[in-house]
């Protein structure tokens, strides 16, 4: 049976040290080699320094520190030879055919005969590097095309040769989507594959835009980031970041490999582009390029791209952006804006009408599915939605309709689809409780099924709904795990939600076997809508509050001493209250990307759900629990979290998002059959006086050092309280009951202190932290 224990990475660049350092957070160590330096001391000196950025880079390459122990450094010249003992060869060289070629000639000669070998190149044809090599090479060669930075982005594209064994390609797509946390599209030998080929015609025409409708650098930025559902970059932001002289290279490049592509001349750079990447200005790299910072401040300018001036950043606002900006549906917006007439709705229906051209007509040169291309731009380019999704957003007939009023001839597929009466690219039937989604196959004409794994949305669409409320829904997931899911703004935690736990708890109690508490919003939880704590403060409702926040901890530890299991799904920001949850259940299965932490202090609060009396109960370390809650850290990745606490060594975690509910029903049910509930414990140990005096001292030197203000020791001072267990006399056993008594009693009385109420204020204004 095939297995991956070691990987060899050539190349230590921006990529292939970052694609090391990412089979390191899974686990596997790698041999990561490069070129011998001149007037280097240590013929190691170039994979050294990639590991070192790829350390340094932020955010991190790595999940924690300790995982860059796992790659080995070493240089083309001594350490080749390493390569014999690899089950995978990854080359990250640099885009050059005749080097890479080279390189593999040397590495055919020393690989086991089985071992993969892959390329990670973004824009060289695979037959031409692959060619003349031998068939066992051949059978074992393919294209891995990570996309930068490789922990965070999603998409890795696999390109098999015709030569490729299907079982060599079926196996690097379960491990890259198993073990690297990977979403997988299989692409063609074709220029730039299909996210960069699709990537690049969308910037290209954003640029002819900017130039037809003289929009300035501002004002495209704005138009193209999170208000359409692309990254908050925009478009170019995101060249700056990327370098102009690279984005030059990639359009030159691709005009020159698609001799036969109608739409070429697009790849060409506009006359802007040309005079700034002459001028030396080419982004990050060079401190300037469409933005630079200028002054101690670091005030951000933008260029004018008529006189290559710069000048302070404008503050775009659109009226019709400013009209659909409670819409938090992104169809929805999207309708409202393309369908206008002003800068807005005239931009983006010359960009999308394109958009939805050029990417039909790629069917099938460069995918034969029309989900593969829309997967790739969500997953490398971060995309809300992919072109065909964003054409049924709009409407497939509406825009297809428009397009022909406009002159403007659809593909011949789109012809076909269009007269066979088809009225959309993808469709949803439901069969019995189960969700099925189809897409539309151009290449064979008809109706094809789209196997994915189940959202929870689907699931709702398909009846299994319990119980709902405005913020929160019971699904029933099969198998008799139950769902609990949390849908507010931000998934931020009040009644609903609160509410939502205890009735998904009955409902466990009387009809299923187990529980998951999950979601598939952009965030697990930010915590407890701070805005109902405000108010209630300013308006003196102790008593509401006070109830409130006791009927929270009691939810919390329900679920820590539920009679069946409870497993947490936290992903991304699981803060405060939203770090409370998962502290109480019977255990968590993380997304490998969660950033948890209590950070109630930022707010001039403790935890006040059960999250110092947990960590006190866990950690069982006065010092470590104090610093953990008063200086607010937040985990950098789930592994992290396991080192700060928040996870156990029961906890799992996976790799990939998209199978975190999955892997959390998986856990859940396997807990059910031996599954015996503990009861509230009241031994929990208090340092007493003495712990408190210790906690007092580290904050006061804290205050001293200038790292903390004042009232972050009144705060501190609070915290040092509870976990001390109300100050003592020398150690003590104490209930959680009694911690949790002790929590809710100094959360209120810092709920009543003006300076926390200026903290919240200012927290929910800025979003950002006061220290006051």
């Amino acid at each position: 049976m095939r297995t991956i224990q070691k990987v060899a990475v050539l190349g230590a660049g921006t990529m292939g040290a970052r694609i090391a350092a990412h089979f390191a957070n899974a686990g596997i160590p790698s041999v990561l080699l490069d070129i011998v330096l001149p007037n280097q001391p240590n013929r190691n000196a170039a994979a050294l320094k990639g590991i070192d950025n790829a350390a340094k880079q932020r955010p991190g390459g790595f999940f924690v520190p300790e995982a860059a122990s796992l790659i080995t450094a070493g240089n083309f010249e001594d350490d080749l030879a390493k390569v014999a003992d690899c089950d995978w060869i990854i080359e990250a060289v640099a885009e050059n055919l005749e080097i890479k070629r080279n390189l593999w000639q040397k590495v055919e000669m020393l690989r086991k005969p089985h071992a993969i070998v892959s390329t990670n190149t973004s824009g060289i044809p695979l037959h031409k590097i692959a060619e003349g090599f031998s068939t066992g090479f051949r059978q074992n060669f393919l294209g891995t095309h990570f996309f930068n930075p490789p922990r965070y982005m999603h998409l890795v594209e696999l390109i098999p040769l015709p030569d490729t064994s299907f079982v060599v390609m079926e196996f690097v797509s379960a491990f890259c989507d198993r073990r690297l946390g990977k979403g997988v599209v299989p692409c063609k030998d074709t220029p730039n594959f299909i996210a960069n080929r699709i990537g690049s015609f969308f910037g290209a025409t954003v640029q002819k835009i900017t130039i037809e409708g003289d929009y300035t650098v501002e004002e495209v930025d704005f138009i193209t980031g999170p208000l359409i559902g692309l990254p908050n970059s925009g478009s170019f932001r995101l060249l700056d970041i990327v370098g102009l002289d690279v984005w030059s290279s990639v359009g030159t490049n691709l005009y020159h490999a698609v001799p036969d592509d109608p739409w070429r001349e697009r790849f060409l750079m506009p006359e802007f582009h040309t005079k700034m990447t002459e001028r030396g200005w080419l982004g990050e790299k060079s401190g300037q390029g469409f933005y630079k910072r200028v002054g101690k401040e670091k005030e951000i300018h933008a260029i004018d791209l008529h006189t290559f001036e710069y000048h302070p950043a404008v503050k775009v606002k659109f009226p019709s952006a400013m009209a659909v900006a409670n819409l938090e549906d992104l169809a929805e917006r999207l309708r409202v804006l393309v369908a206008g007439t002003d800068r807005v709705g005239t931009f983006l229906w010359k960009l999308y009408s394109d958009l939805f051209l050029y990417s039909a007509e790629r069917v099938p040169e460069i995918a034969d599915e029309i989900f593969q291309i829309d997967r790739a731009m969500r997953w490398g380019y971060a995309n809300k939605l992919g072109p065909f999704e964003l054409w049924d957003a709009l409407g497939f007939q509406n825009v297809c309709q428009r397009l022909e009023k406009d002159g403007r001839k659809l593909p011949e597929n789109v012809q076909n689809m269009v007269s066979q009466g088809a009225f959309s690219l993808y469709l949803w039937s439901i069969k019995g409780k189960q969700a099925h989604k189809e897409y539309y196959d151009f290449v064979g004409a008809g109706y094809k099924p789209l196997l994915e794994r189940p959202y929870l949305a689907d699931m709702k669409k398909a009846g299994n709904v319990v119980k709902e409320n405005a913020g929160a829904s019971l699904i029933d997931l099969g198998e008799g795990v139950l769902c609990c899911e949390f849908h507010s703004k931000m998934n931020s935690l009040g009644e609903d939600q609160i509410g939502m736990i205890y009735s998904g708890l009955k409902e466990l109690d009387e009809n299923f076997d187990a529980m998951v508490i999950a979601n598939q919003g952009e965030n697990f939880s930010v915590g407890a809508n701070l805005m109902l704590v405000l108010l209630g403060a300013q308006e003196g409702e102790w008593d509401e509050l006070n109830a409130a926040i006791h009927r929270f901890q009691q939810a919390n530890m329900a679920l820590k001493y539920a009679p069946k299991p409870v497993v947490a799904a936290p992903f991304s920001r699981a803060l405060g209250g939203g770090c409370e949850i998962p502290l109480h259940c019977s255990r968590i299965q993380a997304s490998a990307e969660t950033y948890m932490g209590l950070v109630e202090v930022g707010v001039g609060l403790i935890p006040g759900a059960g999250g110092t009396k947990e960590m006190t109960v866990r950690l069982q370390d006065t010092r470590k629990t104090f610093e953990l809650i008063a200086m607010a850290k937040v985990s950098s990745s789930a592994e992290e979290a396991r080192q700060l606490g928040f996870l156990t060594k029961s906890d799992r975690i996976s790799m990939n998002p998209n199978r975190l509910i999955e892997d959390a029903k998986e856990l859940a049910l396997s807990l059910v059959k031996d599954y015996q509930p503990g009861v509230p414990r009241t031994d929990v140990k208090v340092g007493g006086e003495s712990a408190f005096a210790l906690m007092k001292l580290g904050a006061w030197t804290m205050r001293q050092g200038g790292y903390i203000s004042d009232y972050d020791v009144v705060v501190a001072e609070k915290l040092a309280t509870v976990i001390s267990g109300g100050r003592l006399t020398g150690d003590q056993l104490v209930s959680e009951q009694y911690l949790l008594d002790l929590e809710r009693e100094a959360f209120l009385s810092l709920c009543g202190n003006p300076k926390t109420q200026e903290r919240m204020q200012f927290m929910l204004k800025t979003g950002k932290p006061l220290r006051n």
